[in-house]
């Protein structure tokens, strides 16, 4: 089968798409023909092996597996013997616990956060959903504490994340407020924010609005700005920001804002989504409901892999990148 690979840290010029061995079908393993998968910020990491601290459980020196991705969607080509929850022809999204959703078959155990597609989506948009959608809704609803009727603010409400956080806040009943480019400003508008601020225009930490909770998303601001904006007891969560730093990266932003909100009353919380089978229902559910719908902003071959990352790279993408099979 074929795959993208890598066997070096570096640029997305590092990738290969290689033939290799069909994964082994263990008694209780999933083998899945991947229809479509998706990019995430976390890829670009273990790509370029930066911030250091992701290489430990990646290799030191050089990646150790060479996997790329983690969201797909397929079918279900063949399961183990003691498979109960799955049978083959099923359709599939979610996510697999190892690296290596950009490729052609996949195997994972069948208690991996992986379940049936929703009927209503393709493929291309339930792989765009796994990892950003959960991202958001742990965000908001674990980290955040998001209870309806408050006010929200995502910074960076155009992205992958964005794009769910935006919606989802808006199904838990918050009043959503999006900060974007101006050439999201109507995407953001239509996705169900009631206000969208464009940052080239506006500086929104002096908007003169409050908010119960802000997701910040593109950690473009530091936690003192955003605190003019901020209900006295409001709650800040932290999900990205800039890649700045070869050792730490945004660790160093995370530890500045931890320590000034030591003498604050408003809350900082920085977070990484754990794969989860009932958050995947959740947003399953969501997406049949039509109260989510992925943003798509390009699809690309398999073999053009390597172009989809370096896209994402730059930090403009609308919504999702995805990789069709």
């Amino acid at each position: 089968m074929k795959a993208i690979r890598y066997h070096r840290y570096g640029s997305p010029e590092v990738l290969r798409l290689e033939d290799i061995d069909l994964p082994t079908l263990g008694d209780e393993d999933v083998l899945i023909r991947v229809r479509a998968a998706s990019v995430n910020p976390l890829d670009l990491h273990f790509i370029s092996g930066l911030p250091y601290i992701v290489r430990p459980g990646n290799g030191l020196l050089r990646p150790t597996d060479g996997g790329v991705g983690v969201d797909l969607a397929g079918c279900v080509e063949k399961v183990g013997k003691d498979v109960t929850r799955f049978s083959p022809g099923d359709e599939v999204f979610g996510c697999v616990p190892v690296l290596g959703s950009l490729a052609e078959y996949v195997s994972t155990h069948q208690d991996a956060a992986v379940l049936a597609k929703p009927a209503n989506q393709s493929f291309e948009q339930a792989a765009s959903v796994p990892v950003a959608g959960v991202t958001a809704l742990q965000g908001l609803r674990d980290h955040g504490s998001l209870q309806s009727g408050q006010k929200v603010l995502v910074n960076g409400a155009a992205g992958g994340v964005g794009t769910f956080t935006v919606q989802i806040a808006r199904a838990l009943g918050a009043e959503v407020t999006g900060v974007c480019s101006t050439r999201n400003v109507e995407l953001v508008a239509s996705i169900g924010a009631s206000q969208v601020i464009d940052y080239t225009r506006q500086d929104f930490t002096r908007s003169g609005q409050r908010y119960d909770l802000l997701m910040d998303i593109a950690g473009s601001r530091p936690f003192a700005a955003y605190r003019r904006v901020l209900t006295p007891q409001a709650m800040v969560v932290g999900i990205g920001g800039p890649k700045k730093g070869r050792v730490l990266g945004p660790m160093t932003r995370v530890i500045k804002a931890l320590a000034l909100s030591r003498f604050t009353r408003q809350q900082v919380t920085f977070f990484m989504a754990k794969p989860s089978s009932g958050d995947l229902a959740v947003l399953r559910d969501l997406l049949v409901a039509g109260k989510v719908t992925p943003v798509i902003d390009r699809s690309y071959s398999l073999s053009e892999a390597p172009e989809a990352i370096r896209y994402l790279e730059q930090g403009h993408a609308r919504g999702k990148v995805v990789i069709t099979m």
